[in-house]
């Protein structure tokens, strides 16, 4: 199996705003019970309105995941702080499709991101989301360029969840 992660082009925001549909629709269990989240009468999500940034800010990076040469996700990746303490690169935005999960892709995947863009890294994980705890501690600790995982957990007007916090040296 090989596994790829190639900078997404602008002639390939389509493909981003497809998976984006489907990364939405799986997230959007950890919405129940709140407005967001809700189909529009087209039968789509709405669109993630920072997608266009990711075209226009040198910081925000588009990702697709490939296996064997087959689309399996995307990764969105910013310079962006949930815990307000200086980061190099945030994990915005990560999705590996149902059919890769479970095997190493989506490990695989994060870890390659690490190394290619090394630094301090921010992993922020939405409360509801408990599956997505664990991985991102995996992910991170057992990168061979890990230097310290540090797990804050933030409850206020701008995110709630725990933060992983980690540095991976260049390789």
């Amino acid at each position: 199996m090989t596994i790829s992660i190639d900078l997404a082009r602008p002639e390939e925001r389509p493909i981003l705003d497809n998976l984006m549909q489907l990364y939405i629709h799986d997230f959007s269990e950890q919405w129940a019970g709140e407005a967001r989240g809700e189909l529009q009468d087209d039968g789509r999500f709405p669109a993630y309105e920072p997608m266009a940034s990711y075209w226009i800010e040198p910081a925000r990076i588009p990702l697709l995941i490939r296996v064997d040469g087959k689309l399996a996700g995307l990764a969105l990746i910013n310079d962006y702080s949930h815990s307000g303490q200086p980061a190099d690169r945030n994990m915005a935005e990560f999705f590996v499709v149902r059919k890769h999960r479970r095997g190493g892709v989506g490990t695989a995947a994060a870890q390659a991101i690490f190394s290619r863009w090394p630094g301090l890294w921010e992993a922020a994980v939405a409360r509801r989301n408990t599956a997505a705890l664990p991985f991102w501690r995996n992910a991170a600790a057992s990168h061979p360029g890990c230097r310290g995982v540090e797990e804050t957990d933030v409850s206020n007007d701008h995110w709630d969840g725990p933060i992983l916090r980690f540095r991976i040296e260049p390789a």
